[in-house]
């Protein structure tokens, strides 16, 4: 059997997978098992954040792999306490904890949310106000922090203890608000969502409501953070800083990682047995994390992402069929005439790997990626959506 053959009888079916099998990659093109070449424009949902099997990041991982690469939390790691050290320097939190994806770094953001609350006002100051069209993970309780209905099903009783406020509403965020709020948790732009941009005055707005109710600010930039919208964090074109921040996807380079960081009035709310994971602070998957920060941390990079971004969404908008692109730095949801997902899977036959997010196309392209290459991508796209259209 071949590789989908194998697939389709011993892998349970919870992704409608693409008809390619990718066998090898460099910075932003693939190659299937056959040899053919793919531009790439999804980074694997923006993980692989320096592209396919960065020099620099080989290196550092199988480096740390020759040394020794598993130890258990019991024991202090490196690799674990430099990351940690870097990311509070970068951000100015206070300090983290290490899991494996960002569904479990939002998971601990909100065990942290919960037991602050429960320390200081009691058991009934416990729910989370998301906003519709959010996505937080498919745990059952963040898809239960999840704001979209179509995810609230099957897997019942979901986790109580959330509800949920419409975007850019700050009256429909103060009516959700009681004496039960102990946070608010939101992505600045909600890339599954549908790559939706949230205003800079109700983040502040919000920021400033927290802050004055002891209600605590919890931002996921699990899609959205280490340098993916031109900032490190996205947070950071909004002038807010949240009590709690999760990080995972790209931060990892491509090996999985979760990150949840917290402010100084957090630091000393988990304690031990109160969180774990086996798995977390993985010395491999840190020096991968140390490397990516090496690169992606200093402006000239970001400013090359946000030029980059700029430069794709003027050659996005000259396609007849894109209707219009929303777009923070190298995020990108493409509106176009025509169904997303079936302009996607056309565009991979034509050696372009893109996602969707809701009926939008949606790019998040390596960040290392080059403006001939970006040109190539547009240039399969057009032609894509001309195939489609005509």
């Amino acid at each position: 059997m071949n590789t989908k053959e194998k697939d389709l009888q011993y892998i349970m079916h919870t992704y409608g997978r693409y008809d390619v099998a990718l066998k090898s990659g460099k910075g932003a093109v693939a190659y299937d098992e056959d040899g053919k070449r793919y531009i790439d424009v999804s980074s694997g949902i923006g993980v692989n954040s320096l592209g396919y099997c960065d020099e620099g990041w080989v290196k550092a991982i199988s480096a740390q792999a020759a040394t020794i690469q598993h130890m258990s939390n019991y024991f202090y790691s490196a690799q674990a306490s430099d990351l940690a050290e870097t990311l509070c320097t970068l951000t100015g939190l206070a300090k983290v904890c290490f899991g494996n994806s960002g569904a479990e770094a939002n998971e601990c953001a909100i065990k942290i949310a919960r037991k602050y609350s429960f320390d200081k006002y009691g058991a009934e100051r416990n729910e989370i106000i998301t906003l519709q069209n959010s996505f937080h993970g498919r745990t059952v309780t963040t898809l239960s922090a999840t704001g979209q209905e179509v995810f609230h099903n099957y897997f019942f009783p979901f986790t109580q203890g959330f509800k949920y406020a419409e975007p850019n509403n700050l009256d429909d965020l103060k009516n959700n608000i009681d004496e039960k709020t102990c946070a608010v948790m939101l992505e600045v732009v909600q890339g599954e969502g549908g790559v939706n941009i949230l205003d800079k005055d109700y983040v502040q707005a919000i920021a400033s409501l927290c802050e004055k109710n002891d209600i605590l600010l919890i931002i996921d930039e699990v899609q959205t953070g280490v340098g993916r919208t031109g900032k490190l964090f996205a947070h950071e074109h909004y002038g807010v800083k949240p009590d709690l921040m999760t990080v995972a996807k790209g931060i990892g380079g491509g090996l999985p990682i979760g990150i949840c960081l917290c402010g100084e009035k957090l630091k000393d709310v988990m304690s031990p047995s109160t969180h774990g994971t086996t798995f977390g602070a993985n010395p491999v998957v840190c020096a991968g994390a140390n490397y990516v920060l090496s690169r992606v941390a200093n402006a000239e990079f970001l400013n090359a992402v946000e030029e980059k971004g700029k430069y794709l969404e003027e050659k996005l908008l000259k396609i007849e069929a894109v209707k219009s692109v929303r777009r923070l730095g190298l995020m990108v949801g493409i509106e176009i005439d025509g169904d997303a997902h079936e302009a996607a899977a056309k565009c991979v036959a034509n050696g372009l790997l893109i996602i969707t997010a809701k009926d939008l196309l949606r790019m998040l392209p390596p960040l290392t990626i080059t403006t001939d290459e970006l040109d190539e991508a547009v240039a399969i796209l057009d032609k894509t959506l001309k195939e489609i259209t005509e």
